[in-house]
């Protein structure tokens, strides 16, 4: 009974806390937009004005994670996510998911190792929804790069300014290539240089075509040469690569769908046994012994999972 109140407890304070998250989101978007916008300090122009101001208003733990490049690449994985919100706050979701799963594994299986397993899957299930979200969105990005880059392209061989031609693709195209484009624009208008403002877009968006871009844009400051000449290359060369990569998942998918069937496969059997035959599954989970095998069969798994995904990874 203690417990189940326990529960209960944590559950409404956990539902507060994202009702709390939630009406500040767009307060702590914009101030941190003004944040990153904003140039470098003078006797120092690579000083990163939001993080520096970040460490003085966080604590000693949060600053020693700072110093291991743990909350900066957390800080990154946010931004790139198209979540605007502190690091802190991503944290404090951590625990409260971590809390949650130890919760539920202590009472559905009463096992301190199920219950620390629980507190960790708990807790990387906020990091699990960063990646998904950050892959989704430059997945998006990706797919609206080379029309972005035609129509780049077709500005600047109309007579407009490189400027110019982005305002174009901010009016034409949507999140998140519009946005991140927009973001260019409004650091260009508070006196950040335009290669300077490409690079931290590069840094919001890890893409090698856009990286690609960048190096255009730098080197056509540079010497001079044609920038509609090289973008129209440019965009070539991104088709290109985006048929090659969508030709490679093409070839690879009977593969990871083998292997996610192989790596799912003894919970399947294990879930239908129990449905099945209870009596077959019940001393893996009242047994000691049984409990012992149960956990090294999950450890087992998961590692053979993760070596799977690692073999089917292509490098390009």
């Amino acid at each position: 009974m203690d417990l189940l109140i326990a529960s209960a407890i944590f559950i409404v304070v956990f539902a507060i806390a994202i009702i709390v998250l939630t009406s500040r989101m767009e307060e702590v978007r914009t101030t941190g937009v003004v944040r990153r916008m904003g140039p470098a300090p003078e006797e120092n122009p690579d000083v990163d004005i939001t993080r520096q101001e970040r460490r003085h208003e966080q604590g000693y733990l949060l600053k020693f994670l700072f110093r291991t490049n743990l909350l900066h690449a957390l800080e990154q994985n946010i931004w790139q996510a198209g979540l605007y919100m502190r690091t802190s706050e991503m944290l404090l979701i951590m625990m409260l998911m971590l809390f949650a799963g130890a919760t539920l594994g202590r009472i559905l299986l009463g096992d301190p190792m199920f219950m620390l397993a629980g507190g960790a899957i708990g807790a990387s299930l906020p990091i699990f929804y960063l990646r998904f979200r950050r892959a989704r969105r430059l997945k998006a990005f990706g797919a609206q790069l080379p029309h972005a880059l035609d129509l780049l392209r077709s500005s600047l061989e109309a007579g407009h300014s490189m400027l110019r031609g982005m305002q174009v693709v901010v009016q034409e195209f949507e999140e998140p290539l519009g946005g991140e484009f927009r973001t260019v624009l409004d650091q260009t208008r508070i006196g950040l240089p335009l290669p300077r403002a490409l690079d931290e877009l590069v840094k919001r968006m890890p893409q090698d075509d856009l990286r690609l871009l960048v190096i255009a844009v730098k080197v056509q400051t540079e010497v001079g040469s044609s920038l509609a000449a090289i973008i129209a290359r440019l965009s070539e060369i991104v088709r290109t690569r985006q048929r090659l990569r969508l030709q490679i998942r093409a070839l690879t998918a009977q593969s990871r769908m083998g292997g996610m069937i192989v790596g799912m496969l003894p919970f399947i059997v294990l879930g239908a046994f129990s449905l099945i035959q209870p009596g077959y599954t019940k001393v893996l989970f009242h047994d000691p012994t049984g409990l012992k095998i149960l956990k090294g069969a999950i450890v087992m798994d998961g590692i053979a999972l993760l070596i799977i995904k690692r073999l089917l990874k292509v490098d390009y």
